[in-house]
C-alpha cells in the first residue's frame, strides 16, 4: 500500500538542473530535478553518506558532493562506482505539494519519475 508524504511545496521544488535536500517523515529526500522532471533519492550517499541533495545534477544523475559518486536519478544505479545504488522514491504532485511514497520505494527501482511532475 502506498504511503505518500509530502516533502515540500511546488514552489519550493528545485529549478531544473538543481537538487535539495528534503525531509519526508523523517526520511532524508534528495529531490532532484533533471529536464524539468523531479525524481527523488535516498538523501545518503552509500560511499560515506554525503549529502546527495547537497550535489549537483550531471545529466540524468546526481553526483555527491563529497567523493563525486553518481546515481541516475530514474535508477538510484551509480554510474560509478560500479554495482552501487540508492532507493529510488515514486514523485507525484497533488496540488500545491511535492509528494514521495515511502511504502513502495523499496518495490520499484526502475523509472521512477513520474510525468506528472514534469515542467516546472
Amino acid at each position: 500500500m502506498a504511503k505518500w508524504v509530502r516533502v515540500c511545496g511546488v514552489a519550493e521544488a528545485p529549478q531544473s538542473g538543481q537538487v535539495m535536500e528534503a525531509d519526508a517523515a523523517g526520511v532524508g529526500i534528495c529531490l532532484a530535478n533533471v529536464n524539468g522532471e523531479l525524481g527523488a533519492l535516498d538523501n545518503w550517499c552509500p560511499h560515506r553518506r554525503g549529502p546527495l541533495g547537497q550535489g549537483c545534477v550531471e545529466g540524468e544523475s546526481v553526483v555527491c558532493p563529497w567523493h563525486s559518486w553518481t546515481f541516475n536519478v530514474k535508477t538510484g544505479v551509480a554510474e560509478f562506482p560500479v554495482h552501487e545504488r540508492v532507493t529510488v522514491f515514486p514523485v507525484r504532485v497533488e496540488g500545491d505539494d511535492v509528494l514521495v511514497d515511502l511504502e513502495l520505494a523499496g518495490e520499484n527501482q526502475t523509472g521512477n519519475i513520474s510525468g506528472n511532475c514534469s515542467n516546472f
